[in-house]
């Protein structure tokens, strides 16, 4: 199992994902659980609501479902740098540029949901690889720490906070 990170292997900004996953919970069953849940959520909504935005600037539902591939992506790139020892400080990126630029609201959900899909899979078949040593190995990213245990919390808290947003202001 996967143990909690401490404060010091990650950036304050990902302390609320981090807590969203519960304690003592199996963070690679919580994403499989999440994964579920996540699809069950939005194949129960009629598709008027897969382009809702419940204010301006806000993001519509496929986009949010297009964040949480690319973010889901970026980080594990960042948990196998880190893994295989590397020393270079991996960049951020601004969530807002790439969902402008994920052209996601011209997208069937279907397509989406089945890339969701794929990347999850992908990315709980690259945590099970990693030996249990590998989970204490931190880098940088963004100027600041991120250890592997970290990523794999903040991808599945990331999950859960999305899908609480969807839940209270987008249904």
């Amino acid at each position: 199992m996967i143990t909690k990170p401490l404060p010091t292997e990650y950036n304050p900004y990902f302390e609320t994902y981090i807590n969203l996953v519960p304690t003592g919970a199996d963070v690679l069953e919580c994403m499989e659980d999440n994964m579920m849940d996540t699809e069950e959520l939005i194949l129960s909504l009629p598709k008027k609501k897969h382009e809702y935005r419940y204010a301006e600037g806000k993001w519509t539902i496929k986009e949010i479902l297009q964040h949480l591939i690319d973010t889901e992506r970026i980080f594990c790139y960042r948990a196998l740098c880190f893994a295989r020892g590397e020393q270079t400080s991996l960049p951020g990126y601004d969530e807002n540029d790439y969902a402008a630029n994920s052209f996601a609201n011209n997208r069937d959900i279907d397509t989406l949901l089945d890339e969701f899909d794929q990347v999850r899979s992908a990315t709980l078949s690259l945590f099970k690889s990693f030996d249990k040593s590998v989970y204490d190995k931190t880098g940088t990213s963004n100027n600041h720490p991120l250890s592997v245990r970290a990523i794999a919390h903040i991808l599945a808290g990331h999950e859960l906070h999305h899908m609480k947003v969807i839940q209270e202001r987008y249904l």
